[in-house]
């Protein structure tokens, strides 16, 4: 792993911490010289489960609650870098939706991303840096996307946006595009949970399945890539970019 000395000592909010992208963030982040985490799930018992070195405040609840964000900001009114990464999946036609559903998955995804970036836009010192976690979902129409896709659309632009406010603070902003990672997100989707029902309870095999057709590259990103390119946003290494969308999909999008 590439070292990036300038996290040494520096804390760091993680967002949708307790597994998948999260989780690598937290511990990447953590191997780099991190002393202060804050990181926050609602999973409470996988949050505590993390194993991680230095100060680790964890911080269990619902992104989209104000409240939570008010305890956060008491506990750590001042911040270096924030990884705003949680969010949930979730798919059905248009015609057969809810509203319910639609509004839980734009909760999550875009008012918690909301609430999360507006707190590190007043914890932040400057220089410092965020990422959002967003995804080719926001970029290319598939059926049954409605709602993550717009979610993650709107999280685009909704960076983008923040970009420029932050930039005469020398903050900067960008997000990250991931395509298929194999993480537990995927367990949420109903075409999936079909998938492994049709390889007999196989998970690894539905998803050595579905990545082998998805991609160009016929693989899915692990989390802990995904982890090391939102590492080389947050540093130094990306100092001239901001308000940028890192897609990294193995060429889904070609």
């Amino acid at each position: 792993m590439t070292q990036h000395t300038e996290f040494a000592g520096k804390t760091a909010l993680v967002t949708g911490a307790a597994s998948g992208i999260g989780a690598a963030c937290a511990h990447w982040l953590a191997a780099q010289g991190v002393s202060r985490l804050l990181l926050v799930d609602r999973d409470a018992p996988a949050l505590a489960a993390l194993a991680l070195p230095g100060e680790v405040l964890r911080f269990d609840g619902d992104v989209a609650d104000e409240d939570l964000w008010a305890q956060i900001e008491a506990c750590s009114p001042s911040l270096d870098y924030a990884v705003i990464n949680a969010g949930i999946a979730g798919g059905a036609p248009i015609a057969q939706m809810t509203l319910a559903e639609w509004r839980k998955t734009l909760s999550v995804n875009l008012d918690g991303a909301f609430l999360a970036l507006r707190y590190a836009a007043r914890a932040l010192g400057d220089g410092g840096a965020v990422v959002l976690t967003a995804s080719v979902s926001g970029i290319k129409a598939e059926p049954g996307t409605a709602a993550y896709g717009a979610s993650k659309a709107g999280l685009m632009q909704l960076g983008r946006v923040a970009a420029k406010e932050f930039a005469p603070r020398r903050i900067r902003v960008n997000m990250i595009a991931p395509g298929g990672v194999d993480t537990p997100i995927w367990d949420q989707t109903p075409f999936f949970q079909d998938m492994i029902a049709q390889h007999g309870g196989d998970r690894a095999a539905a998803m050595q399945a579905l990545s082998s057709v998805a991609t160009p590259l016929g693989r899915f990103a692990s989390a802990d890539e995904i982890a090391g390119q939102v590492g080389f946003l947050l540093s130094d290494a990306a100092a001239n970019m901001t308000g940028t969308v890192l897609v990294s999909d193995g060429g889904y999008l070609l």
